[in-house]
C-alpha cells in the first residue's frame, strides 16, 4: 500500500470530523444531557448495533460500567450485542431481526435510553429495537450516517439523531467512535466536574 493512500485516509477522516464538528456538537450535547438525566434518575442505557457498530456498543457500555478516563462508580449500561446464547437463540427460534428488540422488551423500562447505532440507518434489527423502545417510553439516541436512513424517519420528537455527514462506512464509524468518547466524557464531566 502506498504512503499516499494511507495519508489520504487520514485527510479524509480529518475532513469528515471537521464537518461533523459543525453539525454534531449540539445533538451530542443533547445526548449527554439525556444520558446523564436517565442515569441520575436510576435508569439504564441499552446499546445495540451490528458489526463495527456492535463493537462500538460494547465499548460504550464498558466505558460506563468500568470507566472512561477518570475513576468513578460504575454506571448501568448493557450492550445487547454480547450474549451469544441470547443472540443465537432469538436468531434461530424467531428471527435475526428480533435479536435486539426481544432484549429491549425484556430489559427496557420507561426512563431508560436506547443508544441505537447503525451506519446506514437501515439495520432492520436496530429499527425493531427502536420500535420496542418507543413502546416502552424510552428515549432513543441514534448514531447513524448516510442521511440517517429509515432510522431518521421513525425517530420521535424526544429522540436524538446524531447523523454523521458522510456516505462512507469507515468515516462514519470513525466519527461514531469519537462521538462515543464525547458521550462518556460528557457524562463524567457532569458527574465529576470539568477537569
Amino acid at each position: 500500500m502506498s504512503v499516499e493512500r494511507i495519508q489520504q485516509h487520514f485527510r479524509d477522516s480529518a475532513a469528515v470530523k471537521l464537518e461533523a464538528l459543525e453539525t454534531l456538537a449540539v445533538p451530542i450535547a443533547a445526548a449527554v444531557d439525556a444520558l446523564f438525566g436517565a442515569l441520575a434518575n436510576g435508569s439504564k442505557i441499552l446499546v445495540c448495533g451490528n458489526g463495527g457498530s456492535a463493537a462500538h456498543a460494547q465499548q460504550f457500555a464498558a466505558g460506563l460500567i468500568g470507566r472512561f478516563e477518570r475513576e468513578r462508580p460504575g454506571l448501568p449500561a448493557i450492550a445487547l450485542t454480547t450474549d451469544s446464547s441470547i443472540l443465537t437463540a432469538v436468531g434461530n427460534d424467531y428471527a435475526f431481526e428480533e435479536i435486539f428488540s426481544k432484549q429491549v422488551r425484556a430489559l427496557g423500562q420507561a426512563g431508560d435510553i436506547l443508544l441505537a447505532i447503525s451506519t446506514s440507518g437501515n439495520s432492520v434489527n436496530v429499527l425493531a429495537a427502536i420500535q420496542e423502545a418507543h413502546e416502552r417510553e424510552m428515549i432513543v439516541i441514534a448514531l447513524t450516517g448516510k442521511g440517517g436512513g429509515v432510522v431518521a424517519e421513525v425517530l420521535g420528537e424526544a429522540d436524538i439523531p446524531v447523523c454523521v455527514p458522510s456516505e462512507r462506512t469507515a468515516r462514519i464509524q470513525e466519527v461514531h467512535l469519537l462521538t462515543i468518547h464525547c458521550l462518556c466524557d460528557g457524562i463524567d464531566a457532569m458527574l465529576l466536574g470539568e477537569d
